[in-house]
């Protein structure tokens, strides 16, 4: 099995190290001091499961690795539409492409079946330019539950987590997804096949809708906006109103939303993915995680003032942190 990982940062370089001790045939895509310390020294991950240092093929020139069988997309979202000069390369007829992304996926309507089977949602494929890239027929959905960083080029810290949920967007439990599950938990993590993989998107979904815009607008962390008595509702608010999307749509999330608050509050003093990328001036990933759902909630009839309003605060935050 040749895997090719674009995007080989804290998530991307933890599973490439982890196939590669299944016995995989593993590319690492990269740049700057990041792929040199991995050329010169592999990825070392730290971890409380184990340490292990993986000896893999590193690269910022996908053409050098040709055709694979799976590409692991380890970048953010909102590159997608941008990563066809990295991913064009390693495609042939029977490549699949596993997105490991936060939020609604480009193919969320894939396959889907009922009234808005093969829709495109605008917010996350604007005119299409993610399809054309990434074309739903090679996608295979990734829920991420495991928590990792870049220590340092080169080094992955593993903090928890080792949960790496994967589905096809048709439901059907596919040779492709069973080979590639097979592999993953070869190389020691969980990597289930979900025929509903659609719930689960929007379980970890309910999390990242409410907690990363408003730890942006807020600088807060997670243990703040849990214990802040305003902040924590206008949250709950903000959980229930994606649920009421979920279940027009047809999905069913098996979570509470005190569950999950109480889960987030456990966490502590963790600064979100989102608050992360503000303060280093990155592009925030928040047109996956809220823009989408507030576009699927007009797409069904639902009423969702609380994402609306937070919707439009961090849009205007997001476009003075681009200024």
């Amino acid at each position: 099995m040749k895997v090719a990982v674009v995007g080989a940062g804290a998530i991307g370089a933890y599973v490439g190290a982890a196939l590669d001790r299944a016995g995989a045939e593993v590319h690492l895509i990269a740049r700057g001091p990041h792929l040199a310390a991995m050329r010169e020294h592999g990825v070392r991950v730290h971890s409380p499961r184990g340490d292990w240092t993986a000896r893999v093929h590193a690269t910022d020139k996908p053409a050098d690795i040709g055709p694979v069988d799976y590409v692991f997309l380890g970048l953010k979202a909102n590159s997608y539409a941008a990563c066809g000069p990295l991913v064009t390369p390693l495609l042939q007829d029977h490549t699949a492409v596993i997105a490991a992304q936060n939020g609604i996926p480009w193919w969320y309507f894939h396959r889907h079946g009922g009234a808005h089977d093969g829709r495109r949602i605008e917010s996350v494929d604007p005119g299409g330019s993610v399809s054309a890239v990434l074309p739903p027929d090679r996608a295979i959905g990734c829920v991420v539950y495991a928590a990792t960083e870049l220590e340092g080029p080169g080094v992955v810290r593993h903090l928890e987590g080792t949960r790496f949920s994967i589905g096809e967007p048709d439901r059907s439990l596919s040779p492709r997804t069973k080979e590639f599950g097979e592999a993953m938990r070869a190389g020691g993590l969980k990597c289930p096949v979900e025929a509903e993989l659609r719930d689960e998107i929007w379980i970890k979904l309910l999390g990242n809708i409410s907690f990363n815009p408003i730890s942006a607008l807020t600088r807060a962390t997670m243990r703040e906006m849990c214990v802040h008595g305003g902040t924590r509702a206008v949250i709950e608010q903000m959980m229930n109103e994606t649920l009421r999307v979920a279940e027009a749509l047809g999905s069913h999330p098996d979570i509470s939303v005190e569950r999950r608050l109480a889960g987030a509050e456990r966490v502590g003093d963790h600064r979100t993915s989102t608050l992360q990328d503000l303060e280093k001036g990155k592009p925030m990933e928040l047109d996956v995680l809220l823009a989408a759902v507030v576009e699927l909630a007009a797409m069904c009839g639902v009423e969702v003032p609380t994402l609306r309003t937070v919707d439009a605060i961090s849009d205007l935050l997001a476009r003075g942190a681009a200024a």
